[in-house]
């Protein structure tokens, strides 16, 4: 007969041959027996142990995830310093730099670069490498011209470096452009009473002009007939005051406002030399003292809105692509008729959709909305208070989805949400403080 001790966790007895029926007192388990049955217990215990951790799921540390990398949305600000010419000067440090929330369009400040004098107007490359920044200035060189300063944008965080700076042609420079080829930046000299064109270096650097043209024509009246009622605004008349150049949108022509000569002025551009040719019509008269200032084109590139800074009015017109001939087909006020008092117009944009224009107007601090009918012309929509004093310029955010607007004299930018289907603003109440705000540039980081 064989004894099979019972087996458990805690004791094990090995099993031990008996001869002849079982009787503990005849068969006493020796205290040999015993302690080599406790052994084997033991061991297989232990074996039963080991077998049971063995199939206990192991617990490996997992690392946590390191951040995501996502893109950011970086807002440049320009304004005037106190370097400016006589009466010009503001309360800007140079180019600030924010990120902006894409949530809520609060800007938060990164940097400024402090190192250039009133850069009054910015504008980037079309891949966002380059940024270009006028410095509204007439004491670049002992010619009394402005400046336009190249900088390298870092693609990852948006700071600049600073590349080079170059005469811009002229006196007081008030804006400047990439030309479609992405080969020369265009700049409008306001005082110089001229347009220039720098040729732009594989580095991204800037040239010596290639070509500066200087415009010249009657004396315009200071005011417009159809002014508003009770606008004793002027614009400066005395002669050729450029205040925008940029190519429309094929690349064909370039085309420049002059606010003083009440002229639209259009150009083709040799790329090899860089000098401008004038079109088959080389200017187009507006109506006198308007004072066309900023201009936009529909996605088609065959309408164009011109917006007029003394009587605040925009004037839609037809454009040839082929020809570059504009002929003008409609003129709206960016006032409703109720308005009395002084006003200047300052800047002008359309929406990504193509279905809404927007024009903004100092002293009023109006900001006006246009719905865009099939045939191009323009119904007032809307008009909104900018919330701060002499909304100069104004910007979409990459997205589309707010309206920035620089407020030059209460050194502030504020900021509007963008209905996308109606074209309606909304105040955001958020106030950023920046000193003399006048220009914008937006961009978003690459991961």
């Amino acid at each position: 007969m064989v004894f099979q001790g019972c087996a458990g966790p805690a004791l094990v007895f090995a099993a031990v041959e008996l001869k002849g029926p079982w009787n503990p007192m005849s068969h006493p388990v020796s205290r040999r027996d015993f302690t080599l049955g406790l052994a084997a217990g033991a061991a297989v215990t232990g074996l039963a142990g080991t077998s049971y951790a063995a199939d206990e799921p192991k617990i490996v540390p997992v690392p946590p995830p390191p951040p995501k990398v996502v893109s950011k949305t970086v807002c440049f600000v320009g304004g005037y310093t106190k370097h400016a010419p006589q009466g010009g000067a503001g309360n800007g440090q140079g180019i600030a730099v924010f990120e902006m929330d894409r949530e809520s369009g609060v800007l938060t400040p990164i940097t400024t670069y402090t190192d250039i004098a009133s850069p009054s107007f910015i504008t980037l490359s079309a891949d966002n490498r380059f940024l270009y920044a006028l410095s509204e200035i007439d004491d670049y060189n002992k010619d009394g011209d402005g400046s336009v300063t190249a900088f390298a944008v870092d693609q990852k965080t948006g700071s600049l470096r600073k590349l080079n700076s170059v005469s811009s042609g002229g006196a007081v420079p008030a804006h400047l452009s990439v030309h479609h080829s992405g080969r020369y930046v265009l700049v409008a000299n306001y005082v110089g009473g001229c347009v220039g064109v720098l040729p732009i270096r594989s580095d991204g650097s800037l040239g010596d002009a290639t070509d500066v043209v200087h415009n010249s024509g009657p004396r315009q009246p200071e005011r417009a007939a159809d002014n508003p009622q009770g606008n004793f605004a002027v614009s400066d008349h005395s002669g050729s005051h450029p205040h925008m150049i940029r190519s429309d949108p094929s690349g064909r022509f370039v085309i420049a406002d002059d606010a003083g000569l009440d002229r639209v002025y259009v150009w083709t551009l040799n790329l090899t030399t860089g000098k401008l040719i004038p079109a088959k019509t080389p200017y187009y008269d507006m109506e006198p003292g308007s004072a066309p200032r900023h201009f936009e084109f529909n996605h088609s590139g065959r309408i164009m809105y011109n917006l007029c800074e003394q009587n605040s009015k925009i004037v839609v017109s037809s454009f040839d692509p082929l020809t570059g001939a504009i002929t003008n087909i409609q003129t709206v006020s960016t006032v409703t008729p109720h308005f009395r008092g002084s006003t200047l117009a300052a800047e002008i944009l359309i929406s990504a959709s193509g279905k809404y224009v927007y024009a903004s107007n100092r002293l009023g601090d109006s900001l006006a909305v246009f719905a865009i009918a099939a045939d191009g012309t323009l119904s007032l929509q809307d008009e909104v208070w900018m919330h701060a004093d002499y909304g100069r310029a104004m910007m979409f955010d990459p997205s589309g989805t707010f309206l920035f607007c620089a407020n030059q004299r209460s050194d502030a930018v504020t900021s509007f949400k963008v209905d996308k289907n109606t074209g309606q603003l909304a105040f955001t109440e958020n106030f950023t403080p920046v000193g003399s705000p006048t220009t914008f540039a937006f961009m978003n980081t690459q991961v």
